[in-house]
């Protein structure tokens, strides 16, 4: 039995929340238990395995390290929603949030060995949507089933 089906995940359909606990060490297990649900429903191949995976680790991992602190006695909640032809993924923290405009572009030369921002940046790069809400402690992913025609950078 998996543990994210031991009352920390609540299904409605294709809707599913998790709840965790600010732990470092649950992201794999979480990622993978995500991946598998959305196995169930058809998604395969890089977008799953690449841009779903690293992506959504990404999120998690920023919100436990950043918006959380790595308190243990905070959560991090996600909801999930699964549509034919999209995944859009909800990540909360409990932190205080942040301007995801104000995080430098990692790219640029004077900001290469810079620490920070690569989470972000891989987030953008990977998923079709990103958006930030609230004060920043809420970021929504949406990635599509295929590859979108054409980006809006």
């Amino acid at each position: 039995m998996n543990p994210f089906d031991r009352g920390r995940a609540a299904r409605d359909g294709t809707r599913f929340t998790l709840e965790l606990p600010t732990d470092l060490g649950l992201i794999d297990s979480a990622i993978g238990y995500l991946a598998g649900r959305l196995r169930d429903y058809g998604y395969e191949g890089s977008r799953l395995t690449l841009n779903f995976r690293v992506g959504v680790s990404e999120a998690l991992a920023n919100a436990m390290i950043y918006g959380n602190h790595r308190d243990p006695a905070k959560r991090v909640r996600v909801e999930v929603d699964l549509a034919p032809e999209q995944v859009a993924v909800v990540v909360r923290d409990e932190g205080h949030g942040f301007d995801p405009g104000g995080v430098p572009d990692p790219t640029l030369p004077e900001n290469l060995e810079e620490p920070g921002g690569r989470g972000i940046f891989l987030i953008r790069e990977l998923m079709d949507e990103v958006d930030y809400a609230g004060c920043g402690n809420c970021v929504r992913l949406v990635l599509y089933r295929a590859e979108p025609l054409s980006r809006a950078s």
